[in-house]
C-alpha cells in the first residue's frame, strides 16, 4: 500500500518509493538521508501533527510535516 509520509501514524514502517518535490527541498530530504530505498519507522507524531519523529537509517530524524508531504512511501503490511 502507497501512503505519504505524513499520513502514517505512529509504529508504523515502510520503505520510500520517490521523493515528489523539487530544489530545496528534495535537496534538503536527500542530505539528510531520506531517499529511494530507505527504511522509515514512524516513531511520534506531535498533537497537531506537525513535526513527525522518524527513525532512518539507525537515527532519529525530526520532519517538518510539509517536508513529510513530499515522501511517498511502500507500507509493510
Amino acid at each position: 500500500m502507497t501512503k505519504m509520509l505524513n499520513e502514517m501514524k505512529p509504529s508504523e514502517s515502510g520503505t520510500v518509493k520517490k521523493i515528489i518535490s523539487e530544489g530545496k527541498i528534495k535537496r534538503r530530504l536527500y542530505d539528510m538521508g531520506v531517499t529511494p530505498g530507505a527504511s522509515i519507522i514512524v516513531k511520534k507524531l506531535a498533537p497537531l501533527g506537525d513535526p513527525i519523529e522518524i527513525t532512518i537509517r539507525g537515527y532519529e530524524l525530526t520532519l517538518r510535516k510539509s517536508e513529510a508531504e513530499c515522501v511517498e512511501m511502500e507500507v509493510n503490511e
